[in-house]
């Protein structure tokens, strides 16, 4: 392990951990210390008392004073369940000019880069500290990262400027959508289908739910969007079901159904606003199904809250990015991020890494390879401009 890595060979192993979300990082998060260790670096880790399984990673190089430089990425991903890979998709192959993995784009080709530069700038010695924080659970909700800053607040200084790798094309997002999810139960009442006016389909009903978002998305397209949401792809916000189960045989009347009803809110919009209007579609829905048999009801519970990252005015992480980009766009995102939190906390945060977000979550993912080798030469030029 005293070996230094390349950026490319951290890569390598990083991908051949599976932490797919509903698994185990653990053994990620100890080769990432065990790494950091034999170069002379501590780190922490933080575990989730509720996931004992899962855990975040986080460390500082340089000075011990406030004002870091933050790498943040994550260390989960999406499974790879029922898609078509032409590889394994836990080992980095080169091809065509592309590295395919899962995770090569999101995230951990840029979580690899972070670990080669927090090693460098500790080796090469920092005016500027660097700090790298790698959280969980990004992929369902962003629900790793929240309690993951709050660890780092007692044990590192506060850095100044969070830098999240989610790819960009090394461009510098200033801005993103928030994000909400409720996790929503409908529980009927069996009956033999012939007889189904008797009972209560919990996905007949819950359809409903679904047909209601169906139609705000519906609205929301029809509407001229203001200058803020007209930056953004879908300029409007989008009310969203990705998976539905429920029902026991198809002539019963469904005893439950179950979904996660999503939010992705335009700026200028409030998501409680959302949160209040789709709770008032649940409750005339439940009194439907009341109607017909009392103890059919409607159970919901928000999943996960991503608040919004907004762009900041004379940002100290937008100046740094495009001071080693040069690039001075505007570019805003519809995805949900840990920057938004990170904001949240007090820290100026902007989005920069390398790839390509249509990449991520497809078969056969990959990052190219100049994209990568983009992604190091910023963090060659961030170690440079820390030394001073």
């Amino acid at each position: 392990m005293t070996k230094k890595l390349t950026p490319l060979e951290i890569m390598e192993r990083l991908v051949s951990f599976p932490t797919v979300s509903r698994d185990t990082n653990l053994p990620l998060v100890d080769w990432v210390q065990d790494y950091l260790s034999s170069h002379g670096i501590e780190s922490h880790r933080w575990v989730d008392p509720d996931q004992p399984h899962k855990a975040a990673v986080f460390a500082h190089v340089g000075p011990m004073e406030e004002g870091a430089v933050v790498l943040s990425g994550h260390t989960d991903v999406v499974p790879v369940d029922g898609q078509p890979w032409d590889t394994d998709p836990f080992t980095v192959v080169e091809k065509d000019g592309k590295y395919f993995g899962r995770g090569t784009c999101d995230m951990k080709g840029y979580d690899a880069l972070a670990i080669w530069a927090l090693v460098e700038a500790h080796e090469q010695g920092v005016k500027r500290p660097l700090q790298l924080a790698l959280s969980f659970d990004e992929e369902i909700g962003c629900t790793g990262a929240p309690p993951m800053i709050e660890a780092m607040q007692p044990v590192l200084p506060k850095g100044s400027a969070v830098i999240v790798g989610e790819p960009s094309m090394m461009k510098a997002v200033t801005g993103h959508k928030g994000g909400t999810g409720y996790a929503t139960h409908l529980v009927g009442f069996e009956v033999h289908s012939s007889l189904m006016h008797t009972g209560v389909s919990a996905i007949m009903q819950g359809a409903k739910l679904i047909d209601w978002a169906n139609q705000q998305n519906a609205e929301n397209m029809a509407k001229q969007p203001g200058e803020v949401q007209a930056m953004f792809t879908p300029p409007w916000t989008t009310c969203h079901v990705g998976m539905i189960e429920g029902g026991t045989a198809h002539n019963i009347t469904a005893k439950d159904c179950r979904f996660m009803m999503d939010f992705r809110v335009v700026p200028g919009e409030n998501a409680a606003d959302w949160e209040a209007a789709y709770l008032a579609k649940v409750r005339t829905v439940e009194a439907e199904m009341q109607a017909i048999h009392p103890e059919a009801r409607i159970d919901v519970s928000k999943h996960f809250d991503v608040p919004g990252l907004v762009p900041e005015q004379d940002g100290v992480a937008e100046a740094l990015v495009r001071s080693l980009t040069g690039d001075n766009g505007s570019h805003v995102v519809s995805y949900g991020t840990e920057a938004g939190q990170f904001q949240k906390a007090g820290y100026s945060a902007v989005i920069c890494g390398p790839g390509d977000i249509a990449q991520a979550h497809q078969p056969n993912e990959y990052i190219t390879v100049a994209q990568f080798n983009a992604g190091h030469a910023f963090m060659r030029g961030l170690v440079e401009k820390l030394r001073g």
